[in-house]
């Protein structure tokens, strides 16, 4: 590019601040809108096959036995396990990085600018777990009351791509901090509430091993292999302690050094010095081409670096294949009108938007915040809306909650409508109520 007209882009680009600031979002809502079409993808796969003559041997190859061992050490699961509980690991890991990103530079960052997201996602997790249990207070399938809590931030994004520049910017960070705000929460129920006996010992073991992560930051490890083997180690002891192995997924996401090792002034001195070199007549030294290099890479944090490496894999393959996993169940007659069904749909298509609008106007109403820019109120319902669409995540508590095979495929009749219905109902009203240009 002529030098003319690269200062003539760079002046119709944001401030470099804003830039360094808006890009990793950018890349997020990309990966999510496209995984969401792969999502979708999967889970038609898994229901034609659950419906098929097919059923029987895919319910076979998702209880194949795989197992690891080293020496005396040995780990031999059904494939469902290793979907469920090592590659959702990941997903959460990657989650946790999410978090981290918005705790340090993100919408949660400050307290004036997480108030509505925050308290947008308490009311989409209590008003439908509130309509659940409203419907299944003292009947068996009680426990689920954790499944409509959560919100599918890959499907929304899908939805609101299908808008283009009609959604407003203040919109889609709204939904995006308000799903990153209600994973906290999915988070926190799912370590209380839905994991089993707990040991003690490997309990301790799994705290050891994140100390060891933190005391290995400090004396300026840099090499990820080093951390990824004390991430399994850290993951193995928390599937022996009894709490779920997500859980050590999102730690080690939040442990994550959100800052660089190199600082832009160390890396500006560093080319500094390199390109003087090359105006000499001596080419550069292999030690210091390889300083620069190392500089390069740790001018860029950890924490962004995995999450821009790992948040397509998790798009576009953890995802689908948890989708394969988890979302086929056979449907048969009366399954929408089973009460674990209705109450899991209800809690989804009537509970989240209840509860993200309710709450929202709430704190408008008692100036603890304002709607972004360019959000109505009537595009603020159909956002609740779309915060019905639960999936990944509802699947995943429903298949914690329910160990009987009939409720667990009731549950997910109620997840895969209740999303079906939430989204259906969210693009219409955003289709009528966003601006036309």
């Amino acid at each position: 590019m002529k030098p003319a007209a690269a200062s003539k882009v760079r002046r119709h680009l944001p401030p470099r601040p804003i830039r360094r600031l808006t890009a990793p979002l950018q890349r997020f809502l990309a990966v999510e809108s496209a995984s969401g079409l792969v999502l979708v993808g999967g889970t038609a796969v898994a229901l034609v096959v659950a419906n098929s003559p097919l059923a029987d041997a895919a319910h076979h190859l998702w209880d194949t036995p795989l197992g690891v061992s080293l020496g005396r050490l040995a780990l031999r699961e059904p494939l469902h396990f290793w979907v469920n509980d090592a590659l959702m690991a990941v997903f959460f890991f990657v989650v946790g990085l999410e978090v981290k990103r918005e705790l340090v530079a993100g919408e949660l960052a400050s307290v004036r600018q997480a108030t509505l997201p925050v308290v947008a996602a308490a009311g989409g997790m209590l008003v439908p777990a509130g309509v659940y249990l409203l419907l299944q207070a003292g009947r068996p399938g009680e426990r689920g009351w954790g499944v409509p809590m959560a919100t599918d931030i890959a499907f929304v994004v899908g939805v609101l791509a299908l808008f283009g520049r009609r959604v407003p910017v203040g919109l889609k960070v709204f939904l995006l901090s308000l799903a990153i705000a209600d994973d906290i929460g999915a988070i926190l129920v799912i370590a209380a509430f839905y994991s089993g006996n707990t040991d003690g010992a490997m309990l301790g073991l799994a705290a050891t091993g994140l100390g060891l992560c933190v005391g290995l930051n400090r004396l300026g490890v840099r090499s990820l292999a080093v951390y990824g083997l004390v991430g399994a180690g850290v993951w193995l002891a928390t599937v022996r302690s009894g709490v779920h192995p997500t859980i050590a997924g999102v730690l080690l996401g939040l442990l994550t050094p959100a800052r660089p090792f190199v600082g832009p002034t160390a890396l500006r001195l560093g080319m500094a010095d390199l390109l003087a070199d090359l105006g000499g007549d001596d080419p550069p030294e292999l030690a210091e081409l390889q300083m620069l290099r190392f500089a390069a890479r740790e001018a860029v944090s950890p924490l962004e670096r995995l999450e821009t490496a790992l948040h397509p894999w998790v798009g576009f393959a953890v995802m689908p294949v948890f989708a394969l996993a988890n979302a086929g169940v056979a449907v048969r007659l009366g399954a929408l009108t089973d009460p674990v069904a209705v109450a899991v749909t209800a809690g989804l298509v009537l509970g989240k938007p209840l509860g993200i609008v309710g709450f929202s106007l709430l704190a408008v109403r008692l100036k603890l915040a304002r709607l972004p820019h360019g959000v109505s109120r009537p595009t603020l319902v159909g956002a609740g809306c779309l915060g019905g669409i639960g999936f990944t995540m509802s699947l995943f508590v429903a298949g914690l909650a329910f160990p009987d095979p009939a409720m667990l495929d009731a549950a997910k009749v109620g997840v895969l409508v209740g999303s079906g219905l939430s989204a259906a109902a969210g693009a219409a009203i955003l289709w009528r109520t966003l601006p036309r240009e």
